[in-house]
């Protein structure tokens, strides 16, 4: 879970409130990118076409993926591994990410 530094410690004050806000939209953003990097990974993954619109579908999972490793990033969490197992990112969208 997200937590700002010293988020425990402080009484119910305005700053605290603020600092919920913020927690709870960086948690929502995060959300949002993990949803969509799934939607995008798996429709990669059940696509049968031809090449050209594989290549089109894979840079769309390919930014998607990106942009909810930046947001887990922002979130203090920079260790991806246990994401690309859940949502079975392939190996082509790693490495276009330098991940491989």
């Amino acid at each position: 879970m997200f937590r700002l530094p010293g988020q425990g410690s402080r009484q119910h004050t305005g700053l605290s409130a603020l600092d919920q806000e913020i927690a709870g939209e960086i948690a929502a953003a995060l959300g949002h990118a993990g949803r969509r990097a799934e939607k995008w990974v798996a429709a990669l993954l059940a696509f049968e076409g031809d090449e050209a619109e594989r290549l089109a579908l894979c840079k769309k999972a390919v930014d998607a993926v990106y942009a909810y490793f930046v947001q887990r990033e922002l979130a203090g969490m920079r260790n991806h591994d246990e994401v690309i197992r859940s949502l079975r990112i392939p190996r082509e969208v790693l490495a276009r990410l330098g991940q491989s």
